[in-house]
């Protein structure tokens, strides 16, 4: 049988890594981890945010790959359908699709203004209006999804939605982001889960190798 691959990039710095790396520890699939490195042109192009293309992660799966984090999202769920990345019902799948196809297209202002980085703290950092409208904007799905599904996730149950805002999460506990009691509650079920906690663990240990995310603000 052809070896399962999971390329990705850091755990520290690269948000669509660890969706991807969720995505397969949800599905329960097993696979061997194979990591490009910070100074790879390319991987630190898409890491600063100065490339279009996003081919991090990629998943090899029976002599398949597959790039871009739906994609495999997607996939995962054809594979893998008992593991639930999907809602079982249509309008909760159809719900879950479009705040995962929101979040993989949009929020710009905050991915330049927050990028994501785990090692680093940022207490009383000041967000500027661009960046708050996006915040604003994912409270305001989190909540409603809340209110539609009653937690403790965002369909209830984790799902594919949960792994596309994850890296949000981070964020939000990097530049000290106030939420309410209900978001900040998913908060910490987000970064008390296994996965979230053995990944965050492995970003610990890596050397700081982008200065420019890397600098005090």
């Amino acid at each position: 049988m052809t070896e399962t691959i999971l390329t990705i990039s850091s755990k520290n710095y690269s948000s669509w890594s660890l969706r991807g790396w969720l995505l397969c520890k949800m599905a329960g699939l097993e696979f061997s981890e194979e990591v490009v490195p910070v100074d790879d042109p390319a991987n630190r192009a898409e890491l600063l945010l100065l490339s279009p293309s996003i081919l991090v992660p990629c998943l090899t799966h029976d002599g398949i790959k597959i790039w871009d984090t739906l994609a495999i999202a997607e996939y995962l769920n054809e594979v893998r359908p008992k593991a639930g990345l999907l809602p079982a019902e249509l309008p909760a799948r159809a719900r879950c699709r479009s705040i995962c196809g929101e979040m993989h297209s949009g929020f710009a202002n905050l991915r330049s203004a927050l990028p994501m980085n785990l090692k680093a703290r940022h207490a009383g950092f000041k967000i500027w209006s661009g960046a708050q409208a996006d915040i604003d904007r994912i409270t305001t799905i989190w909540r409603d999804c809340f209110t539609a599904y009653h937690g403790p996730y965002l369909f209830g149950g984790l799902t594919m939605a949960d792994a596309m805002y994850a890296p949000v999460v981070t964020r939000f506990i990097t530049y000290d982001v106030k939420l309410g009691p209900d978001c900040s509650g998913y908060c910490k079920r987000i970064m008390a889960l296994p996965e979230m906690v053995a990944w965050r663990e492995a970003a610990m240990l890596e050397p700081d190798e982008l200065e420019e995310l890397d600098m005090e603000f």
